[in-house]
């Protein structure tokens, strides 16, 4: 049996037919990817697995609207890990669609309008076809290779902190990213690994890099000119930044485009509906 991962809007779901007097509903167990029975009793839900909460457990899953809970013998624990390596904490934190991750309290996904996995295919979509090779060079939920692996012949993504990859691992929205045999999966820095890969190799770049608070060296001319060499003559950039309307989006965006320039990519532009900028080379 599958782990078992609920969120606030699960709980108020249970909740809403617990209290139209329902001794079953159907309900996601898998933060909104499939559906299973489940029955209501007097003491609590009890679970195709056997496993119960108590209504008292219901409730405070439907009061923490920021986390993700794993269900596990009759206990709950929250979807985070904090790591060592960089101080930070990860947790999944759920969407109405595919949950996001947050980094010390911050969504590493649109959510505002919009959800995790549509943001994603909107970043996507400003550098389709995505074919060859495609390097994602901050996996994160994985969202980003998961998608490029649909059309590209194969997705290379590297992710800097273990901790990350465990909150995906939790995630059933990330199944794919340690499934698909079309992705590769990369530990380390992307500063220094893009610079160890061979010049041309990859057909796009999805460059989603945390905020430039956090990794400033991810917006340096240096590594631009490390991105614009791996990529291949005719191949396409996309550069997340943040919301271009922003003050501080409109600054670290035209300093990038400065940069991009300056490290050989061509006809750069924005692509305002993605929160980010497109180079060519």
């Amino acid at each position: 049996m599958r782990q078992i991962l609920l969120s606030h809007f699960q709980a108020a779901l249970l909740l809403r037919a617990r209290n139209t007097g329902e001794q079953q509903a159907t309900v996601s167990l898998d933060l909104g990817l499939t559906s299973d029975e489940v029955i209501l009793e007097g003491g609590g839900v009890c679970f195709p697995d056997g496993q119960v909460l108590s209504w008292e457990q219901v409730e405070s899953i439907q009061s923490t609207e920021n986390s993700c809970f794993i269900v596990e013998q009759g206990g709950l624990s929250k979807v985070q890990f904090f790591s060592e390596q960089t101080n930070l904490l990860y947790a999944l934190m759920p969407t109405a669609g595919a949950p996001t991750m947050l980094v010390s309290g911050i969504p590493m996904h649109r959510i505002k309008g919009t959800d995790p996995m549509r943001d994603t295919d909107e970043k996507i979509k400003v550098i389709q076809p995505l074919v060859g090779e495609v390097l994602d060079t901050a996996t994160g939920l994985g969202y980003t290779a998961i998608r490029a692996a649909d059309t590209a012949e194969h997705a290379v993504t590297i992710e800097l902190d273990p901790s990350a990859l465990e909150v995906a691992r939790c995630n059933p929205w990330s199944r794919g990213l340690f499934d698909n045999p079309k992705i590769s999966q990369m530990m380390g820095d992307s500063f220094d690994l893009v610079a160890k890969f061979e010049a041309d190799r990859f057909n796009r770049i999805i460059h989603d890099p945390p905020a430039f608070s956090l990794a400033g060296d991810l917006y340096s001319g240096a590594f631009y000119r490390q991105l614009y060499r791996v990529l291949r003559p005719g191949g396409r950039l996309f550069h997340y930044i943040g919301d271009p309307k922003s003050r501080s989006g409109r600054n670290i965006t035209a300093g990038a485009i400065e940069r991009l320039r300056k490290a050989g990519f061509g006809n750069v532009r924005r692509a305002p509906r993605a929160f980010g900028v497109v180079g060519y080379k």
